[in-house]
Order: structure tokens, then C-alpha cells, then sequence
């Protein structure tokens, strides 16, 4: 009679089970080794592999300049505040106009600014950032090769390099975009990565459209940087397609309109090179950063699988000399913030004027105060003598500030901000001259003060710190 089979899972005497029962001989089971001794652990800090400059000013220069970017923050919102609010009389709805322009391009842009220092990391995360601190465009693009390399094989590609932002660039494409004409060299707004603008970008227009375009920025990667993943690259790259142009989500400027899906662009890029460079070798990192939906720093909405190609454009040939995009030496701001105080200065050089010209109002006023007799010939050569002293000083201030001295423009920060204190409280609206010099004040506070120039002034100051700690040589 044969054994019923056993059901699924019941337990027998039979086979290895039955004989796992140790018996006398055999071999003992060697007992597990004691684990190394280990010392009593101590809470300790390892030095640094990074540091904060960027969270924590390490001079008092760069605390002082901290101050008059937020103290030229909250003047850009006390000045949007009056226009706001003198601009709900009827015979000054016109006042929403320059409202919008100091709300979308001085506060709301310098609070960005504020904020993101504060609470955006300022390392690689796979996104740039904008001039306002926002988080800009996905890095969707490596390069390796040097940087005349990627010249070449752009240009063979079709890719037109973009002009830097100069006022001149700056008035022909508003121009281009209003009448829609084309303007293939346009320039890019700026993005940032490790700290830096973009080197250069390049670009395709379509159709001889300004609003439409194709473009991707460049940015060299730091020395012995190297990807999440242990991948060394010399080049980082965002490319998106710019639809139209509209106003931001977040700053309410007018800028391009990207499309969404990001990683058409990418593809096209690499597409435009294989095609006329078919030698170029091009691996992907699948997944190198999650598949992601989010919004880009003008508020478009952005999406992408997170494949990274690395385009290796180190045995491409160069012939002849391909234009390289250098940014200017000195920022544009720094222009700027020095011609909005000359023109400051037009204003009380032409009420002196007047006042000395015709000086009976003030010196029946200087005569009723010191009941005295005054001679209007003195009234006038004071009056010509402190306007004269007044344009001169703000005039040798401003030149020295655009030439690059950096005390000048510290003082010259001090002098706006005790200036814009005393008009605002005495009335800096009380009428429309008043409020033009309030204005212009405020404007050259907010371009001495910006990033651009902050870094420019600051990298000036590191030199001089390192030739202070050059060794000298003995004279001979």
C-alpha cells in the first residue's frame, strides 16, 4: 500500500528535516567571532567640504552692501506705493503706468531676490536660476571639448551666436518683437550656474519670427567638478524653445514664452549636431535626475524624462577663429546707476539757476528771518557757488564710480539713501519734479546696489585683498 501524498505545506519526518536533529559526530558549530572593539563615539565636527560665502558675507564690505540691497528693495516698494496711491485721483490714472514698471522691474524682482538668497540652495541641483534669484531653466544638455569646439560645431549646425544685452541690443529687439521683424543675433536673457552668468548661448529663429526661436546657454564647469554620479564634463547647457512672448507668472515682465515640453528641444539640438557632425559621439545618462513637471523663472510650465546627453566634441577640428562672447568688463548697472545721478543733478543745477537769477522770493524770506537788509549779490554768488559745489561733487563722484572706484560708490549709496529718506518724508510727492528726482533716485540706488554690480565690485576688492598679500620682493 503506497503512502498518500502529502498535502501543499504539511510537514514530514522524511528526507533533510528528519535528520536535522544534530547527532554526536557531528562537527560543532563554530561560534561567530567577536566584533572589533570600536571607541566610545565623541560628537565632533569634520572640516569643511563646502562653504557659505554666498549665506554668510565674510567682510564687513560685503555686509554693507547686503544692507543697500534690501534698503533699495524696500525703496522700490515705497515708491511703487505712492504711484499707486496718487494714481487713483482721475487726473493721474496715468500714474499705473510707471507703476507697473517699478513693480515689475525693481520691487517684485528685487524681493525675489531677497527671498531665494535666503531659501533656494546655491549649488548644483540641475536647474539655473535667474538674475532674480528663480529658479530658470533645466540643465538638459553636457558638452565635452573646449570652448572654440563648441563654436565650430554650432555653427556648422546652423546656430547663430546670440549678441550680449547692451542698451543698444536691448531698444533693437524691443523693437523687432513690436514690429516682428527679424533679429536672428538677439540677445538672451541671463541665467545662472555655479554662481556664473552664462558664457555664451546661441540660437535659431523661426521663420524670421523674433518670438520664436530656438536657443540653448553654455556654462563652463568648474575645475574637478564633476556630475551626480562621478561623470566629469567641461560644459553644461539649457536649451528650450521660446513660442511667443507674454508677461511672467512671477515678475509680471515682458519676456519669451518657452514650451513645456523641454526635451523636444534637447533632442533637436543633438539632432542638428549628429546631422551635420554624424562623428560626434553622444552618450545619454538615462535618469539622471527624476522625470519632473514644474514651472521655469518666468512662470512657464516645464517638463522632462531627466535624460542628460553628453555630447563629446573633443576630436571635432577647428579652422580659423569662431567670435567668442565675453560679458563686459563693466556691468551695465554700474552705467547705468552713474547716469541716472547726472541726470539727478540737472535738477538742482537748474532750480539754482532760476533761484540766482531771480532770488527776491528767497531773500525777502533771509531778510524777514534776520531782519536785516540782504544783498541779492551775495544771495546770487551763494546760490551759484553750492549749486556749483553740489553738480561738481555728485558729477566727480559719479564719473569715478563708472571708472571703477570702488569707495566712490559706496559713498555715493550712502548719499542716495539719506537723500531718498529726507525727500520721501518731506513729500517726495508733493509735485510731479519732486517725485521725478524721488524716482530717479531710487533707480540709481537700485542699480549701484544690483547683483552684477555687487559682484564686480567685490571681485575688485578681492584683488586688491590678494596683491595686499603678495609677498614683496627685496629691492635690489
Amino acid at each position: 500500500m503506497q503512502n498518500p501524498t502529502p498535502e501543499p505545506g504539511a510537514r514530514t519526518t522524511e528526507g533533510p528535516a528528519a535528520d536535522s536533529v544534530p547527532t554526536e559526530s557531528a562537527d560543532p558549530v563554530p561560534s561567530p567571532k567577536a566584533p572589533p572593539h570600536k571607541p566610545l563615539p565623541v560628537y565632533d565636527h569634520p572640516p569643511d567640504k563646502v562653504f557659505s560665502d554666498e549665506v554668510r558675507p565674510r567682510y564687513f564690505t560685503e555686509l554693507l552692501d547686503v544692507g543697500f540691497f534690501v534698503v533699495a528693495a524696500l525703496a522700490s516698494i515705497w515708491l511703487a506705493f505712492i504711484l499707486a496711491a496718487d494714481g487713483l485721483s482721475i487726473s493721474r490714472l496715468w500714474y499705473w503706468i510707471p507703476f507697473w514698471g517699478v513693480l515689475a522691474y525693481l520691487a517684485l524682482p528685487r524681493l525675489h531676490r531677497i527671498m531665494t538668497w535666503i531659501y533656494v540652495p546655491d549649488y548644483f541641483i540641475g536647474r539655473t536660476r535667474t538674475s532674480d534669484g528663480l529658479l530658470g531653466d533645466p540643465v538638459n544638455l553636457a558638452f565635452q571639448g573646449r570652448e572654440k569646439q563648441i563654436h565650430q560645431v554650432m555653427e556648422d549646425s546652423g546656430w547663430v551666436l546670440a549678441q550680449e544685452i547692451t542698451p543698444r541690443t536691448t531698444w533693437r529687439m524691443i523693437v523687432s518683437s513690436v514690429l516682428k521683424r527679424s533679429y536672428p543675433q538677439a540677445p538672451v536673457s541671463p541665467l545662472f550656474l555655479f554662481g556664473n552668468r552664462h558664457s555664451f548661448a546661441y540660437q535659431q529663429e523661426v521663420d524670421g519670427n523674433p518670438h520664436k526661436r530656438h536657443h540653448v546657454r553654455f556654462w563652463e564647469t568648474p575645475d574637478g567638478w564633476l556630475l551626480p554620479g562621478g561623470h566629469r564634463v567641461g560644459w553644461l547647457a539649457a536649451g528650450t524653445y521660446d513660442r511667443s512672448v507674454g508677461l511672467s507668472l512671477f515678475t509680471l515682465q515682458v519676456t519669451h514664452r518657452i514650451d513645456q515640453n523641454i526635451d523636444i528641444e534637447r533632442n533637436y539640438i543633438v539632432n542638428t549636431i549628429e546631422h551635420h557632425h554624424p562623428e560626434v559621439p553622444v552618450e545619454i545618462i538615462e535618469d539622471f535626475s527624476t522625470g519632473y513637471h514644474h514651472r521655469n523663472g518666468g512662470g512657464d510650465m516645464i517638463q522632462t524624462d531627466g535624460d542628460l546627453p553628453i555630447v563629446d566634441l573633443s576630436g571635432v577640428p577647428t579652422t580659423g577663429s569662431q567670435p567668442v562672447a565675453k560679458p563686459p568688463k563693466r556691468p551695465a548697472s554700474l552705467w547705468i546707476g552713474c547716469a541716472l545721478i547726472l541726470l539727478m543733478s540737472i535738477g538742482p543745477a537748474v532750480s539754482g539757476i532760476l533761484m540766482g537769477l531771480r532770488p527776491e522770493g528767497l531773500a525777502a524770506a533771509l531778510a524777514q528771518a534776520a531782519d536785516a537788509d540782504v544783498d541779492l549779490s551775495v544771495i546770487r554768488a551763494t546760490m551759484f557757488g553750492l549749486t556749483g559745489a553740489v553738480v561738481l561733487l555728485l558729477t566727480a563722484l559719479a564719473l569715478s564710480t563708472a571708472l571703477g572706484v570702488v569707495w566712490t560708490r559706496t559713498v555715493l549709496l550712502f548719499a542716495l539713501t539719506g537723500f531718498i529718506v529726507v525727500l520721501g518724508l518731506t513729500g517726495a510727492d508733493d509735485n510731479l519734479a519732486r517725485l521725478s528726482i524721488f524716482s530717479l533716485a531710487i533707480l540709481a540706488l537700485v542699480s549701484l546696489s544690483s547683483t552684477s554690480v555687487r559682484q564686480y565690485v567685490e571681485g575688485k576688492r578681492q584683488r586688491l585683498r590678494d596683491l595686499a598679500h603678495l609677498p614683496h620682493l627685496p629691492h635690489r
